[in-house]
């Protein structure tokens, strides 16, 4: 029972972790006031937040260093990637020290970095901790990282509402004061072990529990975080968002409650199968005996095969296809296969889009007339994204009654992209503007949680620190080509401000839903080509997923 009760506050401390470094998301609070203080265009701009995307190219690192350094000297290199990253960053914003763009640059991918290898060490808890209940673990865990800009914007109003810069301040030091907290549970880790049965079906209640906090947590950011305006009002609801994040601090001595009371109810009223559970034993068993040894082979002596003879084109799209789940694929393995391409086209013209629109929501909502009200268009993008990734448990919560294909759960997230940029496009009424912000951040939050669960199926699990940072080099590639296509629209358009700044230089600003209009129809033409990519994604995989199900409900 003591390695129960330490598993389930190694889930705490990645909560707290995903929670308090999702730093990324606030880029569009201070954008603005760092494009004024270092007196850049709206294309240098984006290469500031393209860097910082760009640090998702270097996660491989991540995983490689865990190979040889323990686990929580990873977690304190990111932390401290973080401390100088966004320091420096504050000290120029508040014009105590000067420094060339290019020093800036490097700053904003040491940022990057910095919270790539904080997932990554999240990753690697949820996996190890829980492997029968890994996927439930992971979307928990990672959804709240949606909810770091909500959180922040409280943190800043207690602080100084008026202050912009401080979020640079508090994306230095908190993910380093986390760390520090989260360093006990980390050190404490219990053994991995085989669970029997009933432990699995208790973990599983424990985890829908679970669920429901998280989704009170969201709503109570999302409804009330408009109130935090004033510095009194936002220290009242930080207080309670404090409480609701501690919460699950309470679950070790639930664990423990429970075991007790079952066994006086057992000794008293003895019950067979008394169990809830989202991952049944058998098939817990029956993934292991298909993962095997990772070699690929399944019982027909054929993971890959062409399968029919129906037509040329048939035979193309269904070439080496996956056949099996949890295959343990290397990195060059994993770049040999079509259905990684499809995966990462779908990533990158789906949830990675849904990045470049947070990164340019300043300038966007500045554009429309509704900057006053920036901060609550990132909460709610935060908010939608934190939702959004709770969703993408879905599959394991209805598997036994609709059972569908994680891939097709992915390619129907992606539907509502397209629809909000077209949206956009048609009109720039702050009701469009909060309606395709919410759709976009539920779409993108879904993406970025699904995915770790989709890499971890598709090319194996222990092969997930490697393979799913090799998927996310998508992002940098992504937050530049689409930074670009929208600095460029919107430099055409903008007219030289008169606002002068510290630095003695002109600020471009533009006005209007011109800046943006090219942009939204572009980007919703790639975000429709994701979408495509990802409903062939599911076409191909989707023998392999519907013959695991069969094989389990066989048993």
């Amino acid at each position: 029972m003591v390695g129960q009760s330490r598993k389930w506050m190694i889930l705490v401390a990645t909560i707290w972790i995903q929670a308090f470094t999702g730093t990324n998301f606030d880029f569009s609070s201070y954008s603005s006031t760092l494009k004024n203080v270092l007196g850049i265009s709206q294309l240098q701009l984006n290469y500031l937040s393209v860097a910082s995307d760009m640090g998702k190219a270097f996660g491989w690192c991540s995983g490689v260093s865990l190979m040889y350094f323990p686990l929580w000297s990873v977690m304190f290199m990111a932390a401290f990637m973080g401390l100088f990253g966004y320091g420096l960053q504050w000290l120029v914003i508040q014009n105590l020290i000067s420094l060339p763009y290019i020093l800036v640059f490097l700053l904003c991918l040491m940022a990057g970095c910095s919270i790539c290898w904080f997932n990554t060490v999240c990753y690697v808890l949820c996996i190890r901790n829980f492997p029968a209940n890994r996927a439930l673990s992971l979307s928990l865990t990672i959804s709240f990282n949606g909810v770091s800009a909500a959180l922040y914007t409280l943190i800043s109003n207690a602080i100084n509402p008026s202050s912009n810069t401080l979020y640079l301040f508090l994306n230095a030091l908190i993910p380093l004061l986390t760390s520090g907290v989260a360093l006990v549970p980390i050190l404490r880790q219990p053994p991995s072990e085989q669970l029997p049965a009933d432990v699995i079906g208790r973990d599983s209640f424990t985890f829908l529990v679970l669920y429901i906090l998280a989704v009170i947590t969201g709503l109570y950011l999302l409804l009330l975080n408009s109130l935090s305006s004033d510095a009194s009002s936002a220290r009242i609801l930080l207080s309670g968002a404090i409480i609701l994040l501690a919460l699950p601090l309470g679950l070790p001595g639930i664990v423990y409650a429970r075991e007790w009371g079952r066994r006086c109810i057992e000794s008293v009223f003895p019950f067979d199968n008394l169990t809830f559970s989202l991952v049944e034993h058998d098939e817990l068993e029956l993934f292991k005996e298909l993962v095997g040894d990772g070699n690929g082979t399944s019982s027909n002596g054929n993971s890959y095969g062409v399968i029919g003879n129906e037509g040329c084109f048939k035979k193309m799209f269904q070439k080496e296809r996956l056949t099996m789940l949890g295959q343990e694929h290397s990195a060059k393995m994993l770049v040999q296969r079509w259905d990684f391409w499809l995966y990462y086209i779908a990533y990158l013209c789906g949830g990675t889009i849904g990045i470049s629109y947070s990164n340019n929501l300043g300038q966007i909502a500045q554009s429309l007339g509704h900057y006053s009200k920036l901060d609550s268009f990132v909460t709610l993008y935060s908010s939608c994204s934190f939702f959004g990734r709770l969703l993408s448990a879905a599959p394991d919560f209805l598997r036994n009654k609709v059972y569908f294909a994680r891939t097709g759960w992915l390619a129907v997230a992606l539907v509502p992209t397209p629809i909000a940029f077209f949206l956009l496009a048609a009109t720039g009424s702050e009701t469009a503007l909060r309606a395709s912000t919410a759709l976009i951040g539920l779409s993108s939050g879904y993406v970025f949680s699904a995915a770790v669960s989709i890499t971890s199926e598709l090319f194996g699990p222990n092969s997930t620190s490697v393979n799913h940072n090799i998927l996310i080099t998508n992002i940098p590639i992504g937050s530049l080509l689409y930074g670009l296509l929208a600095a460029i629209e919107y430099d055409s358009h903008a007219e030289s401000s008169s606002l002068q700044q510290n630095s003695l230089e002109e600020a471009m600003i533009c006005m209007g839903r011109k800046c943006y209009l090219q942009t939204f129809i572009w980007w919703g033409c790639i975000s429709l080509l994701g979408l495509v990519s990802s409903f062939m994604l599911f076409s191909r995989t989707k023998p392999a997923y519907y013959r695991f199900e069969r094989n389990r409900n066989r048993i």
